[in-house]
């Protein structure tokens, strides 16, 4: 049996943890603000650069998400919300997964198609704007260590910035569909808008997991 501050520090671990992984997803989400910059310079030493910091990231985020696993499994039923927040975890992983598809798609991309669809400041709006995601979910992981109350009032911001990223996901599709003749081109510019609006919802779904994880804490 154990004992009620066992569970407590096991609780502290496991958030800890969690909170490593975010802020990893965070640093892969920064870089891919300096990769689309890099791509407008046309520095492909940048973005081989950036490409390959977001590679580092997204594998320290698989083996936090691992480290989370095991503490978790080893914890066992001493820990009723242990679902939710091996739950939370698969999410935060699953965006690094989408901001490495993002990065390399956009590596692949030629500029001019980008000029072509008249995206290049509503891209980048995009990709930063799934930056703030991303950095206010690290704002409530942070805050589910301190104050879980305060960590359920923070998950809403994510959630009004998620119906501003759909609403500009939809324009930039609507865009590259109209202007961009070359199929090609077309398609690589729809998969790129795509994964960053599907960063943007799996992060929303990590912080609907934290907030589950709030309510229980």
């Amino acid at each position: 049996m154990f004992s009620g501050e066992a569970e407590i520090q096991a609780r502290r671990k496991t958030l800890a943890v969690l909170q490593d992984e975010v802020r990893r997803v965070l640093d892969a989400s920064r870089e891919l603000v300096q990769l689309y910059g890099a791509l407008t310079k046309n520095d492909s030493a940048g973005i081989q650069g950036s490409l390959d910091r977001i590679r580092k990231a997204e594998e320290d985020a698989e083996q936090l998400r691992r480290m989370l696993t095991r503490e978790l499994a080893e914890i066992g039923t001493m820990m009723i919300n242990r679902e939710d927040f091996l739950r939370t975890a698969y999410n935060v992983e699953e965006m690094s997964g989408y901001i490495a598809g993002a990065a390399f798609k956009l590596s692949h991309v030629k500029f001019t198609a980008v000029k072509k669809a008249g995206i290049v400041d509503q891209l980048k709006d995009l990709i930063e704007m799934s930056v703030e995601s991303v950095q206010r979910l690290n704002e409530v992981v942070r805050a589910l260590a301190i104050n879980p109350i305060h960590a359920i009032d923070l998950s809403n911001s994510v959630q009004k910035l998620e119906r501003q990223v759909d609403d500009k996901y939809r324009m930039l599709t609507v865009k590259v569909l109209n202007e961009v003749e070359s199929v090609k081109e077309m398609l690589l510019l729809k998969e790129i808008i795509q994964s960053v609006e599907d960063l943007v919802d799996n992060c929303l779904s990590a912080t609907d997991s934290i907030t589950i994880l709030a309510l229980g804490l």
